[in-house]
């Protein structure tokens, strides 16, 4: 028997014998991914859309639609290969230890299971007829959030290496007539601008071969809306990321029928991967939600599911904070530091966050050309060290934190000159910097301890520090590492087993810390993923703070992130008033860079004001959801509301950001949303600067229907830029 069953397992991989179609129905509350078998065993994607209420009826799905592919290959393939029949771009490429470059693959078999109560995980194994090399698919849904996370496992049994010259994560084909791409690219203060565009045939790829800070010229986020542009409350999107912090690669090919297909992976540029015989490689994830509601549901639906199973304590707290970037940047001593954390008291925030500048001695820290690596205190600046300012905090009444930047080296530093190996740099090429600095080696095992003891020996010295803020501001010039050169492993690992490298260290961290909260920063926008946030608890969407900018900003984070995950904080950029400042920070993580004593008597008794209030609400603003009512991208202002999970409070932000138009104000009520039409609610400004009244109705009550078919006139205009509202339901 078991020889008759190899026989004919390897009939049906070489379709030479009939065999019944298999169709794998992958779905959520609402949605389903569908694949099947054709009549040859390969395995293609037939179906993303509705659930429906008969599985039986996905069977015939594919019957409807012809597509012949004598002319490109195969279309809608569910993992799409290369060197054989196919033309169309693949989600694998291999070579063989022969030497072969083709690759086949076809169906084995597929399981569905439950990992918990409230996730399924449905596996497909493929396999090629010919040679010993496999590939499972894995789908894991959030049935109740329609949230899919796929990925895939390549696997060698061959009797040499394989090379990987591509691996993707997810291969996804779509039939209908028309797709909308909205992309989020950008530069340095000018993250996350979104550009959305009618996919036209061709390839549309979006991608970066920076290394490290891999966001900062564009995002692997994307939204796609079928049929028509994408809307906040109507149409069919998908809102989606690849969860890699290095360099990524997202392919949008429009064939010659129209149909779209969607392939997203680690880049393969300069990073063909050898895989030993009996090993795998495993792909990073790409996260997706599904909606037939237009972006808002999709992204009310990613934010949970962030919260609830991604985001490190996402349903916990954040500590409000003054930084001393913007008071001091490298200029500062104990007395200075110690006054600033007295004014962390004074304002009323949760803690005080020591920036650059507080390390290094033969070459001290006074600018950013000098002693990254050097992680000693600067006996200088602090001649008690980190942990009598520790104390200095504890004494006033707040928590302290204090910022890294462990994956970088200065070449003016020790750390430099005395471990030259472990830095990627060309050997026979003049260096080339970023920022003044370069990257340490993560690919390095040795590398990895020493970054794992930068954060150990800090909170080994310092038990109460209870916060980091780790940065990442260089990206990857002349790569090359001599660690793997050492081990006699391609140079093309680099780009995979830094992020590798780096994954392994937090893994370290967070089993050795598991509860310490970490802010994920890079020169700004540079980092924000949803692998790195298995470790941090928040990022910095942008150096860019001024809060008109800010607006639009946390606004486009706002389709992937919840809030709780973005640092938003009050500084002195722009000629924008504190009140506005400080309103359009409280949409998020809130912190303040500002100097304290600086302050007018009105401005600092409006900020300890606005922060107690914040402290009222700042649960529905991390925890509640989310409502973009008014576009800032389509109107003069912009309006965006947070309710409770329980719809018995929501707070309504709304702002006047442009006054070149010719609105003047808002003319017309907001319509709010995600009320209960039956409670009724009291609605009170808040936020008001001293010495000013509403101009409002105080505390009036309205239905939750009314809120939602009418809605409120906030009174934003030239004058009155930004209103806060709060709404309690009353008995």
């Amino acid at each position: 028997m078991p020889i008759v069953y190899r026989l004919l397992t390897v009939l049906l991989l070489i379709g030479g014998y009939s065999h019944a179609q298999t169709t794998i129905p992958i779905e959520t509350a609402d949605f389903a991914v569908v694949l099947q078998t054709d009549k040859s065993n390969y395995l293609n994607m037939v179906y993303c859309g509705k659930k429906l209420p008969q599985s039986a009826d996905y069977g015939g799905i594919a019957d409807g639609y012809q597509f012949p592919s004598d002319n490109s290959g195969s279309y809608n393939n569910a993992y799409t290969p290369a060197g054989t029949w196919n033309l169309v771009e693949p989600a694998i490429q291999v070579t063989h230890p022969d030497g072969n470059p083709s690759l086949d693959l076809k169906y084995v078999s597929h399981q569905t299971t439950r990992p918990d109560a409230n996730s399924t995980l449905t596996t497909v194994k493929l396999a090629d007829p010919v040679y010993k090399l496999t590939v499972t698919l894995f789908y894991k849904t959030w049935p109740k959030l329609n949230v899919v996370e796929q990925w895939s496992e390549i696997s060698n049994a061959e009797k040499g290496p394989v090379v990987l010259q591509k691996y993707a994560s997810a291969n996804l084909f779509f039939p209908n007539k028309s797709f909308y791409l909205t992309s989020f690219q950008g530069t340095y203060l000018k993250e996350m601008q979104p550009m959305e565009e009618k996919l036209q045939q061709g390839l549309r790829t979006i991608d970066t071969k920076l290394g490290t800070r891999a966001m900062l010229l564009g995002t692997p986020n994307f939204m796609v809306a079928f049929d028509k542009p994408a809307q906040e409350n109507s149409g069919m999107v998908m809102l989606g990321q690849l969860a890699w912090s290095g360099n990524y690669k997202l392919d949008f090919e429009i064939d010659s029928y129209q149909t779209l297909r969607l392939i997203a992976g680690i880049n393969p540029y300069a990073s063909a991967y050898t895989l030993p015989t009996g090993k795998s490689f495993t792909t990073p994830s790409l996260i997706y939600s599904l909606s037939d509601q237009g972006t808002g549901l999709a992204s009310r639906q990613l934010q949970r599911w962030a919260r609830d199973y991604r985001v490190l304590d996402g349903n916990g707290s954040r500590l409000t904070l003054l930084n001393n970037w913007e008071a001091t940047y490298f200029d500062f001593d104990e007395p200075k530091l110690s006054s600033l954390i007295a004014d962390t008291k004074k304002l009323g925030v949760d803690m005080f966050l020591l920036d650059d500048g507080w390390f290094g001695n033969k070459y001290p820290r006074n600018s950013d050309n000098a002693a990254l690596g050097d992680w000693q205190e600067n006996k200088k600046k602090l001649p008690n060290g980190i942990g009598y300012l520790v104390k200095e905090a504890t004494k006033a009444g707040v928590k302290f934190g204090i910022w890294i930047e462990p994956e970088m080296v200065s070449p003016k530093s020790e750390l430099y000159e005395k471990h030259l190996d472990w830095v990627i740099r060309q050997p026979d090429r003049p260096e080339k910097y970023y920022r003044n600095q370069l990257v340490l080696d993560l690919s390095n095992p040795q590398v990895q301890d020493f970054v794992f003891g930068v954060v150990d020996g800090l909170f080994t010295k310092n038990p109460e520090l209870a916060f980091i803020k780790w940065d990442c501001n260089a990206v990857i010039y002349n790569a090359y590492s001599a660690w793997l050169n050492k081990q006699k492993l391609p140079q093309s690992h680099l780009y995979v087993e830094y992020v590798r490298g780096l994954y392994k260290v937090l893994e370290r961290i967070r089993a050795k810390y598991p509860k310490v909260p970490m802010m994920l920063c890079s020169g700004g926008g540079g980092r924000g993923d949803y692998e790195l946030l298995k470790y941090f608890t928040e990022f910095w969407p942008s150096d860019d703070t001024e809060p008109v900018e800010r607006i639009f900003q946390q606004w486009n984070y706002s389709y992937f992130f919840p809030a709780i995950t973005t640092d938003c904080h009050v500084t002195d950029w722009g000629k924008q008033p504190i009140k506005f400042r400080v309103d359009v920070a409280s949409m998020g993580k809130l912190g303040f860079d500002v100097v304290v004593s600086h302050l007018s008597p009105n401005d600092l008794a409006f900020c300890q004001q606005a922060i107690k209030n914040y402290n009222g609400f700042k649960d529905i603003v991390w925890h509640g959801d989310q409502y973009r009512l008014l576009s800032p991208h389509e109107n003069s202002a912009m309006s965006v509301a947070y309710v409770s999970e329980d719809k018995a409070k929501a707070v309504m932000f709304t702002y006047f950001h442009d006054s070149r138009v010719v609105d003047t104000n808002t003319k017309r009520p907001i319509p709010l949303a995600g009320l209960d039409p039956a409670k009724q609610y009291q609605v009170t400004e808040i936020n008001l600067y001293p010495g000013t009244k509403s101009t409002l109705e105080d505390s009036k009550t309205y239905s939750g229907a009314f809120l939602m078919n009418v809605g409120l006139n906030p009174d934003v205009s030239a004058r009155r830029t930004s209103v806060v509202l709060q709404l309690t339901q009353v008995p």
